[in-house]
């Protein structure tokens, strides 16, 4: 029977790559296209890009009620649900967007089914995962969908830079890929939860994860909204540009995303994060001034080595997801907890942006990553205060004890 067990494990393991293997390369079609899309068919500028993020993530701060109402299903039949949701929009944005309302329409139905899934990854992941190698099969997981993406980033800069590739073949084939994924996850066994699961869990216990969450969602939606806009709208870069770009951080993030798992089991979530969040400061910084530094025609090359490094410190999110399934009193906390997560950090990312562009508008982009390093400072001390291994075994053995 437990080589039976194993053997399915295993099986589900394969089949949970390849859909990793899907969703990389969708990512890799669709993230360096959308921005470029939104300035060169509708021609929005700060103010309104910034507002957009409102209906793309209010999904995402719903995520908690939406996976309450596939409450029935096992974790691994929401996510097919969930890809299958996200095809339906990329589907949208290919063949029935004729209006901007229409492309609002179907981004935030994109953003439902990407949003329900986010938080099942992880917990998907760890519960295939053995005891003590979260870390590491989250980080080949990662590392899967980072490599995945190379040929959907090679794909848009070579059919847009020789062949005029529309966005709509580029939705088009992302939205294949999100099917494929679904097929993938149908064929995986489900794994019944032996518990009742909550449709949400707030404990005091988690506060710190919470909290984590909202700096987190804070920083990633300054970075996801106004980093690529700058490329477009200071520096004039073409959607090549970004499939180039996606190369790169493809090409460092495969060994980045193994080697931070790794780093994770061995020294922890609190030393990764402190150094992320250190990193990340410079990062903003950079981001923000290059052109203040009298660098010349040079500084776009430092806004390219920000971005690249952004896109990487990125994956460090994997280490507040081991983080939870450490402190987790039962593993039926993940999924509602990350799900909760997921919420309390999109109510900060819904807003971020908006007043991000007022800020863009009135003081310059300069500002908007100015109060980034701020909140990745924000993210250092918080992150101090995640118990080192060392203290939760004692704490563990204490418990024990009693």
């Amino acid at each position: 029977m437990q080589e039976y067990t194993e053997a399915r494990r295993k099986r589900d393991f394969f089949l949970f790559i390849l859909t990793g293997a899907f969703l990389g390369l969708y990512a890799g079609l669709y993230d360096p296209s959308f921005n470029n899309y939104l300035n060169d068919v509708f021609h929005i500028g700060e103010v309104a890009r910034g507002g957009l993020e409102f209906p793309r993530e209010l999904p995402g701060f719903l995520v908690v009620f939406t996976t309450g109402l596939l409450l029935f299903l096992p974790d691994v039949r929401i996510a097919m649900v969930a890809n299958l949701i996200l095809a339906l929009g990329l589907l949208g944005l290919g063949f029935l967007s004729p209006s901007f309302t229409w492309v609002v329409v179907w981004m935030m139905v994109w953003s439902v089914g990407a949003h329900l899934y986010m938080p099942l990854e992880s917990s998907i992941g760890v519960a295939l995962s053995k005891p003590g190698e979260e870390g590491k099969r989250l980080g080949q997981l990662g590392a899967v969908k980072t490599a995945a993406s190379l040929g959907g980033f090679l794909l848009v800069w070579l059919g847009f830079r020789y062949f005029n590739m529309s966005y709509s073949l580029i939705f088009t084939l992302a939205g294949l890929c999100a099917v494929a994924a679904a097929v993938c996850l149908l064929l995986m066994t489900p794994r019944p939860s032996k518990t009742r699961r909550q449709r949400l869990l707030f404990k005091r216990k988690y506060m710190l994860f919470y909290w984590l969450n909202v700096l987190f969602g804070a920083r990633k939606q300054v970075f996801l909204t106004f980093a690529p806009w700058v490329l477009i709208k200071v520096f004039n870069q073409p959607v090549t540009t970004f499939a180039a770009l996606g190369l790169v951080c493809t090409i460092a993030g495969i060994p980045f995303r193994a080697l931070l798992g790794r780093a994770i089991d061995k020294f922890g979530e609190r030393a990764v994060i402190v150094t992320e969040s250190l990193l990340l400061a410079l990062v903003c910084l950079g981001y923000g001034f290059a052109k203040e530094l009298g660098l010349g025609s040079l500084a776009i090359w430092l806004v390219f080595l920000c971005y690249v490094g952004d896109q990487l410190l990125f994956a460090c999110n994997m280490a507040r997801a081991t983080y939870l399934n450490k402190i987790a009193d039962s593993p039926d906390d993940l999924t509602p907890t990350l799900s909760m997560g997921l919420t309390i950090d999109h109510a900060v990312s819904m807003t971020i942006p908006f007043f991000g562009g007022l800020l863009w508008m009135k003081l310059g982009y300069q500002y908007v990553f100015l109060v980034a390093a701020a909140i990745a400072l924000l993210n250092f001390f918080a992150a101090l205060k995640i118990p080192t291994a060392r203290s939760m075994a004692r704490q563990s053995s204490v418990s024990a004890d009693l």
